[in-house]
């Protein structure tokens, strides 16, 4: 088991193994093992570091069978960007490669308002989101002429969970993402 990606998802199986652990703790340690994974840039296979000239693509690294938590390449191509959207499980991004800004949002009656200012993640750096800590938020790539690639770790099955997208006044409009590999590594884990 030398590959980061094995050495991580063998990590990420022992924690999500432990009982009775609170999500804080849960995310201080998905962090910490994120971090180290993010740390080199040797281990991405090329097939789940493709970009696409209209959209950002999302890769299954890893599913568990148990459908505790998913590990997603995202690879966003130039100027490309998400809607604004949720997630309903936590989850941990670490950038691989480039820089990708991330805006938050909350929804406050009926409106849709940025919480904060946009942050900007480096390569290396590692963000959270949670239903508990703030779940909506919007990211882009940093760059207009390059290639970003972030690793995401989800506490569950984050192709086949139903989400939201949200629009300016709130609304939200469920949505489902998938994958962009259809014959992902693990092919016994379809949600």
């Amino acid at each position: 088991m030398n590959s980061p990606l094995a050495q991580f998802v063998a990590g990420m199986a022992r924690l999500v193994e432990q009982r009775d652990q609170r999500e804080a703790a849960v995310l201080d340690e998905a962090c910490e093992l994120t971090r180290r994974l993010v740390a080199r840039d040797d281990w991405l296979a090329q097939e789940f570091a493709q970009p696409d000239a209209r959209f950002y693509r999302q890769y299954l690294l890893y599913g568990d069978p148990l459908q505790r938590f998913s590990v997603v390449s995202f690879v966003w191509g130039p100027g490309q960007r998400t809607p604004v959207h949720d997630h309903t499980v936590w989850g941990v991004i670490g950038v691989l490669r480039g820089a990708e800004y991330s805006q938050r949002y909350a929804i406050a009656g009926d409106a849709l308002i940025a919480s904060g200012a946009e942050q900007k993640l480096q390569r290396g750096e590692v963000d959270v989101v949670s239903p508990a800590l703030g779940d909506i938020h919007s990211v882009r790539n940093a760059f207009d002429d390059a290639v970003s690639i972030s690793i995401h770790v989800y506490g569950g099955n984050i192709g086949a969970i139903e989400r939201s997208v949200f629009r300016q006044d709130g609304r939200r409009q469920a949505f489902v993402s998938g994958y962009s590999n259809p014959l992902a590594p693990n092919l016994w884990w379809r949600g």
